[in-house]
């Protein structure tokens, strides 16, 4: 069976503490991430080049993301929130579309299996980054899914 994790997909909203999910593959850009901001520290990549999130998702970050504690890494404003979009080609008309924690409990009742991206976005300088990439369904939570718990 995968590893249980409490994923930042599934959030919390005031009435209610966070689902635990079961994840099949887990991808964390933490590393790159590093990387990315330490080439801007050091000047070796411009703040155009990474303060490019497209307006959409500035808006929908505003709207719907959840706050985040840290300031943003490039603008040290506390305007920094975390999004998530789910994509699965079971999915329908729900491909693409943003991961709240509602959304994402019944994504996990109806389909197998899906990918959810979380995204970290600051709304005032545009800063963007994957923050992981994760793969869960139906069918991790019995345990169904071949390779379930293994890291890619």
């Amino acid at each position: 069976m995968g590893a249980v994790v409490a994923s930042r997909c599934v959030g919390r909203d005031s009435t209610r503490e966070a689902r635990p999910v079961v994840i099949g593959r887990v991808v964390d850009y933490t590393l790159a991430k590093r990387d990315l901001l330490r080439r801007f520290r050091t000047g070796r990549v411009q703040k155009a080049d990474i303060c490019d999130a497209h307006p959409e998702l500035v808006r929908a970050a505003a709207s719907v993301g959840e706050q985040v504690e840290a300031r943003c890494p490039v603008c040290e404003e506390k305007s920094l929130k975390r999004i998530a979009y789910a994509f699965g080609p079971t999915l329908r008309r729900m491909n693409g579309r943003i991961c709240t924690p509602d959304r994402m409990e019944s994504l996990l009742e109806k389909h197998d299996e899906f990918v959810c991206y979380e995204v970290e976005v600051c709304i005032a300088c545009s800063w963007n980054h994957l923050i992981r990439r994760l793969v869960t369904g139906r069918a991790y939570l019995s345990g169904r899914a071949s390779g379930a718990g293994e890291a890619t």
